[in-house]
């Protein structure tokens, strides 16, 4: 388990691993500042390529929803806790040729030959949200949600969403829920307050999306720490006995930051969902061994072996999906962010055919092969790996 390998550094080398995977955690190289997010006014023959259909996906579009508090001196959003969730509508120019998921964030003189950038910004009342959100989801009735993890100020998530949902090519517009992380690396212990202050704010927005019932299923995707809120979240909307929310929630988590004794219990609380839970694993990922440290060299759900015969048969009977994404390359270093890979193998996934039909009934533990394709990207992989509903 991961904290009988923690015993095995001595003191020193454990510390700077601590050191080295905080800093990483994120996978944040360059710090944007909220300037990133004031829309770019394009030349005309480039916006004219953006609206032209075969130029369709260089232009994405991203919805995002946050209990952040504005930063009306620079226009962002801070760190402190709104009362109240602000809404968002944004455009994006994504730069063509991209070989990795790294995102190069505009500079004073724009290049959206390279750069992200976005062209469009508009904030919205939330029932005006909500209407923008249904117009846009996908053909059979799916929206998604995106809940970023530790250590991410608004920027960096809304720019993580728009190079995922360009990646795999993703029709409508994925929505972002950004809750009030401090952007700091020494901020894992507020950001997990922050975290847990945050579940009302997204069971509102996840209950007011599911009211409609235009709205079939939400992919309530969550990454690290965000998955954690996700699970509190879900938890806290059982307790409520909401269920005919959680009916149409398909919960993945992606390197998820939870003490498996804690996600036992939610498991315990959550009970069955029709749509079983996936999680995306990597048992070498480095950033959720610094965390373990930091919590008392307590074991990760994120790094979860499926090779140990305890994890399948767990898996088996809490009806989950365990998926070993180890395959896919990481860009951090760290082991921690492959969840962005995912998305460019939404189009080898397109026929499902020559792999395992996935149904509701569908649980276990599995592995993906970054050659043969077995899972989506993050907003996709409800649909191909979970299956109609």
């Amino acid at each position: 388990m991961t904290g009988q390998r923690l015993k095995e550094f001595p003191l020193g080398a454990k510390t700077m691993l601590v050191a080295i995977g905080l800093a990483m955690l994120a996978g944040c190289a360059t710090r944007p500042s909220p300037d990133v997010l004031n829309p770019v006014h394009l030349p005309v023959h480039l916006n004219a390529s953006l609206r032209s259909d075969e130029a369709a996906s260089s232009r994405v579009n991203v919805l995002a929803a946050t209990n952040r508090n504005p930063d009306t001196a620079r226009g962002g959003f801070g760190s402190a806790w709104a009362d109240n969730l602000t809404y968002e509508q944004y455009a994006f120019s994504v730069p063509p040729n991209r070989k990795d998921t790294a995102i190069t964030y505009p500079t004073s003189r724009p290049d959206p030959g390279r750069q992200f950038v976005v062209i469009q910004r508009k904030q919205l009342p939330r029932d005006a949200f909500v209407e923008e959100a249904l117009a846009s989801m996908q053909s059979d009735g799916t929206v998604g949600i995106f809940v970023h993890g530790y250590n991410y100020s608004y920027q960096e998530a809304l720019f993580r969403t728009a190079q995922i949902a360009a990646d795999a090519n993703i029709p409508g517009s994925p929505i972002l829920f950004s809750w009030p992380s401090a952007a700091a690396v020494a901020g894992y212990v507020a950001d997990r307050d922050a975290a847990l202050s945050s579940r009302s704010d997204l069971d509102s927005l996840v209950t007011s999306l599911s009211a409609s019932g235009k709205v079939k299923r939400i992919i309530l995707f969550g990454h690290s720490m965000g998955g954690f809120l996700v699970m509190e979240t879900v938890r806290q909307l059982k307790l409520q006995h909401r269920d005919d929310v959680i009916d149409k929630l398909a919960v993945i988590l992606a390197a998820p930051d939870i003490d498996i004794d804690v996600f036992r219990s939610q498991l315990k609380d959550i009970g069955r969902m029709p749509i079983p839970i996936s999680l995306l694993v990597s048992k070498d990922d480095r950033a959720l061994v610094a965390s373990s440290f930091i919590a008392g060299e307590r074991a990760r759900v994120g790094r979860l072996d499926i090779d140990d015969p305890v994890i399948r048969e767990a898996a088996l009977k809490e009806r989950l999906r365990v998926i070993d994404i180890t395959s896919i390359q990481a860009s951090d270093g760290l082991g921690h962010d492959r969840y962005a890979s995912l998305a460019k193998f939404g189009a080898q996934l397109a026929s499902f055919e020559s792999g395992r039909r996935s149904s509701a009934g569908d649980v276990g533990a599995y592995v993906f092969d970054a050659a043969g394709a077995a899972v989506a990207s993050p907003f996709r992989l409800a649909g191909r790996v979970v299956g109609s509903q």
